[in-house]
């Protein structure tokens, strides 16, 4: 084949979403509305001695560190989309991200529940009117950042697997279109408008019942739905960075079109996710009525696969099958 009918055949390796960018700004915009509510709540609960407080300050920072590092993963992601050393892309960067942060969450988790066991042994006393006017205003930025985050987050988990609606792909519906560098961003979010509001529980509660107590329980509890929100999101981008995010229904249907054909019979198929809308396939099939592999592509066409490798071996002598 001539050098310039290879190059024109070359096949592109850039999976980014079409959203990449728009969740690229409206990232930037959360860890800037954040950042300065981090450091005024992390202040007051110093200040005022209240355990929710600075528990969702603690929160809100690695909240904000979170954001910075899927602000990162973007840029990163952006940047090198047409870097040959990524042999499919920079798809995944977002997947990676969202693991690292839920790993740092669950460590930050674990020093808030430390801290407020030390509170509960030993009470200090709380400005409970201050705290709680400060607990409201985190509250109040918490719902404004998931107001910026949301529906851009829902719209990924809404569309059809890979741009269809086939009945077996009702598991992939549910992870595809996932980005889970803006999906960590927003249930971050929504965990962090949870502790603002247990704060605000805890700081009611203790300036008009005095039960003190209820502020280092309530960092407790912050504690716990942080560290469940971690494990869900280490669970889930840990599929996709070991290639078992694909479910055994859409193994299946693309065995079953292959293998429809003729006496066709796969012998080796490898199917993996290169980014939230991306999947790809290596496919090694057996035939006695062996066809070019753009052939078996068109099988497969509807199912939207980006990258599709096939490799077909003629079966010698009878029909491979009765």
């Amino acid at each position: 084949m001539h050098l310039s009918t290879a190059h024109r055949h070359a096949h592109e390796h850039f999976f980014l979403d079409a959203q990449h960018g728009r969740s690229e700004q409206r990232t930037r915009m959360v860890v800037a509305l954040t950042a300065g509510m981090m450091l005024a709540e992390l202040a007051a609960g110093t200040v005022f001695h209240s355990m929710a407080l600075v528990a969702d300050g603690w929160h809100m920072a690695s909240h904000v560190a979170a954001l910075s590092l899927a602000a990162f993963a973007y840029s990163y992601a952006r940047r090198h989309a047409h870097d040959a050393r990524y042999s499919f892309g920079t798809g995944k960067v977002g997947a990676l991200a969202g693991y690292t942060s839920a790993v740092v969450l669950g460590m930050i988790a674990l020093a808030m529940g430390y801290e407020s066991v030390e509170r509960l042994i030993a009470p200090v006393q709380i400005d409970f009117t201050a705290a709680t006017w400060v607990a409201a205003l985190g509250l109040g930025v918490n719902l404004l950042s998931a107001a910026l985050l949301g529906d851009h987050a829902h719209d990924h988990n809404d569309h059809d697997h890979d741009g269809h609606g086939h009945e077996h792909d009702g598991h992939d519906r549910a992870h595809a279109h996932t980005d889970h560098n803006l999906r960590s961003a927003y249930v971050h979010v929504l965990a962090d408008a949870f502790t603002s509001l247990t704060a605000i529980v805890a700081l009611t509660g203790g300036r008009f019942l005095g039960w003190v107590w209820l502020d280092p329980a309530m960092g407790l509890v912050g504690m716990g739905v942080i560290l469940a929100w971690s494990f869900g999101l280490i669970r889930n981008c840990r599929q996709v960075l070991l290639d078992a995010d694909v479910s055994p229904e859409t193994i299946a249907e693309i065995r079953r079109r292959i293998e429809s054909e003729a006496d066709s019979r796969i012998t080796d198929l490898h199917v993996w996710r290169v980014s939230s809308h991306h999947l790809a396939a290596i496919i090694s099939l057996m035939t006695h009525e062996a066809r070019p592999p753009e052939h078996y592509k068109t099988l497969l066409a509807d199912l939207e696969l980006a990258h599709v490798t096939v490799e077909v071996v003629a079966c010698p002598g009878a029909a491979c099958h009765a």
